[in-house]
């Protein structure tokens, strides 16, 4: 928790009731050697159920730096984030990924004519802890942030957010006038009538704040022109939880703008829109240039009059003090403003996956940007606020331990060849054993072998190639009394953990699912793994999708692989290849140290996010008469549009996410 001016520097301590086994320890004292000499590339190959997490966090226990761990998805930076929150406990470990629940990019159809406006609903909860993560490096050494790839997106200057701060202490002069001014300065609202995140209310001579980034509420109490007291509150009850002597209040967003500046930045914005204007005129395009006088004139009205626009990253680059092409400022610039450029430790979880994903979010961001600019909905500014390059990237962190059970070639050759392996399970449990039959009686032979495990108590998985034989298999099964469900992208990210977790809980004796069954499940439960159609080469039955979905059924002592082909084609050969391999080894291993076999015990966590029970009827937001509402009725109609709208934009329908979203608007008016 962010508290007062002081640095917090707590040790990185691990709270463990294990230690780490000698193949974890010698991975550890490799990867600390490597970073202590200076290598910028490292690669740890740790097979499934090998505790990769354990020995990220022994490392970083023994280096004492603060830690960026980048993972490729939401669902696995969550399962990380609950882990090393686990292993640190009095330490501050954040969670930093998209906060959006619904989100419609702006963006321009030229097609049908078609603009977008940029449209969404934020988490609060994830909002929060964004806000916490940046806060906390500002103030923190011991500081572990699990993220996703939107770490590498532009979250404006850390020095602006780290400087445009609320320094309050007691005994010090300021009037309550110029208080409040500067508490929305920060982007902070007044809601004497709804104290939540990001707000404040006015209360006689006390002010409370509510920050965008903890639980706790602030109370600066004034007499005359002096702060008399401080205290920490309860939101809720506005109970005294103690008192303060000096307290920093950080801003309520991560785009915040100093009046100071605005003159010279706003004359600089009218002098490149003169210049576009005019570039469009010449082109012949005087809609165009018609349209984005009016917008940036308007925008710059609205930062003038409150500081802030929809879209105002837009203009970061103005604001940023950054020329034309510079890069944005991202996470990775606070931690290197807070920490310096080699005191802190990068780690890239599942990095087979997450490289690609970091060096493919750029182009895409810049086609749809482009568009914009082409027709006059954006200055060419727009384009500077975007996700970094992969090489700037790469210019920005300190080096990186790349972390996967399949790395691929670029990672292995940037380490120079060598890679730290950690091929023993602490379980002593050898990679399954894998047995291939034809594909003709495929689907019998699954259902026999499901109903067998079923019997034991042990889980199933089952991996198709198409979303749509996933959802047909599993009809099928249900009509032969299996307990199954299907796991796909179009189910909702929260409810995909949920299902996992029935699965764990015996709800399901299987799962079908696609390509989602593979990095980072942790489902020591699960006893068989069938893979339909091994043979059919590609994307999906590649040696390290092969080897990774294999991996699920290393977590139980009886685990075992079936592959339904009719021919060994080069990629299932290098994986058997490899899953061979590890298996003696570790086999070998057990021999030698007398390890007995056994199966993970592994609690299930409570939920990252709580989510409300959904037990509403379905809104008809087509045929509501709003006339005959009440006021109560309208706000308690908006609040269950809103969670439609969430379904609704999660579900990828986003035509019916605008229609109640508009629904919602004329609701609200």
């Amino acid at each position: 928790m962010l508290c007062g001016t002081i640095s917090i520097v707590e040790k990185l301590a691990i709270k463990a009731n294990f230690k780490p086994i000698p193949d974890q320890t010698k991975a550890t004292e490799a990867l600390v050697k490597g970073i202590n000499s200076g290598k910028k590339g490292q690669v740890l190959l740790g097979v499934t159920g090998s505790g990769k997490t354990f020995t990220m966090a022994n490392v970083i226990e023994k280096l004492q730096k603060p830690a960026l761990i980048i993972s490729h998805n939401k669902t696995l930076a969550g399962q990380l984030y609950q882990e090393l929150r686990d292993f640190f406990p009095r330490n501050a470990v954040s969670y930093f990924v998209s906060y959006y629940d619904y989100y419609q990019p702006e963006a321009y159809i030229p097609s049908t004519d078609t603009y977008i406006e940029k449209d969404a609903a934020i988490n609060d909860l994830i909002d929060k802890l964004r806000l916490a993560t940046t806060a906390n490096i500002l103030t923190r050494r011991d500081m572990i942030v699990v993220a996703s790839v939107s770490c590498i997106y532009n979250i404006g200057s850390p020095r602006e957010y780290g400087n445009y701060v609320l320094q309050v202490s007691q005994g010090m002069k300021i009037e309550r006038k110029r208080l409040l001014e500067r508490l929305v300065e920060l982007q902070y609202e007044r809601g004497d009538f709804g104290f939540h995140r990001g707000t404040f209310r006015v209360r006689g001579d006390s002010v409370d704040v509510f920050p965008a980034y903890q639980d706790t509420g602030l109370r600066i109490i004034i007499a005359g022109e002096k702060i008399k007291e401080i205290q920490l509150i309860n939101t809720i009850s506005g109970e005294s939880l103690g008192k303060q002597e000096k307290f920093v209040l950080y801003p309520a967003k991560h785009f915040v703008t100093d009046p100071a500046k605005h003159k010279d930045v706003f004359q600089l914005i009218r002098s490149d829109l003169e210049k576009r204007v005019l570039e469009l005129k010449k082109a012949g395009k005087e809609l165009e240039a018609r349209r984005l006088e009016q917008k940036v004139n308007y925008d710059i009205e609205m930062i003038e009059e409150v500081g802030y626009v929809k879209g105002i990253e837009n203009y970061s680059r103005y604001f940023d003090g950054r020329r034309l092409g510079d890069p944005p400022y991202s996470l990775l610039d606070y931690f290197n403003e807070a920490y310096g450029k080699d005191g802190w430790l990068v780690f890239v979880d599942e990095s087979h996956m997450t490289f690609p994903q970091i060096r493919g979010m750029y182009q895409g961001d810049f086609s749809r940007k482009k568009t914009l600019i082409d027709y006059g909905f954006r200055l060419p500014a727009a384009i500077d606020n975007r996700p970094l390059r992969f090489e700037e990237f790469l210019r920005r962190i300190p080096g990186f331990v790349a972390v996967s059970a399949t790395p691929a070639p670029w990672e292995v050759s940037l380490a120079g060849g060598k890679v730290v392996q950690q091929l023993l399970r602490p379980t002593g449990i050898p990679d399954p054993e894998v047995e291939i039959r034809p594909t003709k009686t495929q689907v019998a032979d699954v259902i026999k072998e499901i109903k067998k495990r079923a019997k034991k108590g042990q889980r199933s998985l089952v991996t198709t190639l198409t979303k749509r034989t996933a959802e047909d298999l599993a009809d099928f099964l249900k009509e032969q009394k299996i307990k199954v469900h299907y796991l796909h992208s179009d189910i909702k990210t929260l409810d995909r953990g949920d299902i996992l977790d029935d699965l764990r809980l015996g709800k399901y004796d299987c799962l079908v699912g696609i390509n989602l069954l593979r990095e980072g499940l942790d489902l020591p439960e699960v006893g068989l793994v069938a893979i339909l159609d091994a043979d059919k080469e590609g994307f999906l039955r590649s040696d390290v999708t092969l080897i990774q979905t294999m991996g699920r059924a290393a977590r139980h002592v009886e685990g075992e692989v079936i592959m339904y082909a009719d021919q060994i084609t080069g990629s299932m050969q290098r994986a058997l290849s490899e899953v061979k391999r590890r298996r003696k080894y570790q086999l070998k291993m057990n021999r030698k140290y007398g390890i007995k076999p056994r199966s993970i015990k592994k609690p299930i966590r409570g939920k990252l996010v709580d989510r409300e029970e959904e037990n509403i009827e379905a809104v008809p937001f087509l045929e509501m008469e709003i006339e005959s509402l009440t006021p109560m009725d309208r706000k308690r109609r908006v609040k269950d549009l809103k969670r439609e709208m969430r379904l609704a934009a999660q579900d990828l329908n986003f035509e019916l996410a605008a229609l109640i979203r508009d629904k919602i608007r004329e609701l609200e008016e």
